[in-house]
């Protein structure tokens, strides 16, 4: 088997670039050297446990769960390294059979089987806590990238120590959830959405998405994937610069709507724009919003108005939804008029009511 090394570690090369896509995508250049080399060391590794008739000792094994974490901080995939291994001991299995003795065979299968029985776990294991680490660093670096773009900072060396391109127009997307849903959940909606990596803030709710990425739905779809209600705010963002401004915007946008009790969905400015402007504190807007003191008393007349104000002044509609007849309709919306002393015929008066029922929801 010593003298086969060589040889066998070609083929299993030659197998994993024609049969793994990772090994396959990888220059020659890498095959012929670090994938090349990691190989025959495996194999030495598989002779001394031959040789000695038994499986791998503890010094062998910390040698390749020290190479299983290299290959996890070079990036390589985890079904690559397995399916890589499973390769080797095929091939090594073959080479065995064709120069064991048959009586030789049960005990070389035996330690073959002794050392994947030790070698997988260890590797499976190493790999994936090195994965960890990666991960609990990439996200800390995307945190701190996220930062940078919502406080206006330099954000240049974060973006290529992410690996992520800010660079062009983005949607910035403010998000409330009934209750908290799990983290990754949300982010994996929003990456199948995007297509790429985004970047999120999970406590503060703020959402860095590409403008190239369509935002027609997504509280619909986020909702589903989460099992809630969501509600979203979404601002676009021309360049990185502009990123600071939108994620305030969106963010006194989604408080907006959730004030004035809309319901859940995805707003922009555009749809909240009077709402946004009378939002502004001051003695206006509680002058606004004491034209309705008159009917403070009157609950059912704070509610006719409402619905025929959402209904654009439409009195069938208006009468459906309250259940009631025309004919009480026209008069409760006579008495408000009457103790308002505003006309809601009078086109200029009408939208002083509809500003006036958006000032006392704000107040």
């Amino acid at each position: 088997m010593a003298v086969r090394s060589s040889d066998l570690t070609a083929d299993v090369v030659a197998r994993c670039a024609a049969e793994v896509p990772f090994y396959g995508e990888l220059p020659r250049h890498t095959l012929d050297g670090e994938v090349t080399r990691s190989i025959a060391a495996v194999y030495e590794l598989l002779l001394r446990a031959l040789r000695d008739g038994g499986a791998m000792d503890p010094g062998d094994l910390t040698r390749l769960i020290e190479w299983s974490g290299r290959r996890a901080e070079e990036r390589v995939p985890l079904e690559a390294v397995i399916a890589a291994y499973l390769i080797g001991a095929e091939e090594w299995w073959r080479a065995l059979s064709e120069t064991a003795e048959p009586e030789e065979l049960t005990g070389a299968g035996a330690r073959l089987l002794a050392c994947l029985h030790s070698a997988m776990p260890a590797v499976v294991l190493a790999h994936r806590n090195a994965q960890e680490d990666i991960h609990s660093e990439d996200k800390r670096v995307r945190r701190a990238l996220l930062t940078a773009l919502l406080t206006g900072r330099p954000h240049e060396e974060l973006a290529e120590a992410a690996g992520v391109t800010v660079d062009g127009a983005h949607e910035v997307v403010a998000l409330a959830f009934e209750s908290n849903p799990a983290a990754r959940l949300v982010q994996s909606s929003l990456e199948a959405r995007a297509g790429v990596p985004v970047l999120m803030d999970h406590v503060a709710g703020i959402a860095l998405l590409p403008g190239s990425c369509g935002v027609t739905g997504l509280a619909e779809t986020l909702g589903k994937e989460v099992g809630q209600h969501v509600y979203a705010a979404a601002v676009p963002a021309s360049t990185p610069a502009a990123v600071p401004t939108a994620a305030a915007e969106a963010g006194r946008v989604l408080e907006l709507v959730q004030r004035l009790g809309r319901p859940p969905g995805l707003y922009r400015l555009d749809d909240v724009l009077l709402e946004y402007q009378l939002a502004r504190p001051g003695d206006a807007l509680r002058r606004l919003a004491a034209k309705l003191d008159p009917l403070a008393g009157h609950p059912y007349l704070l509610e006719t108005l409402r619905v025929f104000v959402e209904h654009g002044h439409n009195r069938r509609r208006s009468a459906l939804e309250l259940c009631i007849h025309r004919n009480t309709l026209d008069y409760r919306l006579h008495r408000v008029s009457t103790l308002t002393g505003l006309d809601l015929a009078v086109p200029a008066e009408a939208r002083l009511l509809q500003a006036a029922l958006v000032a006392r929801d704000l107040s």
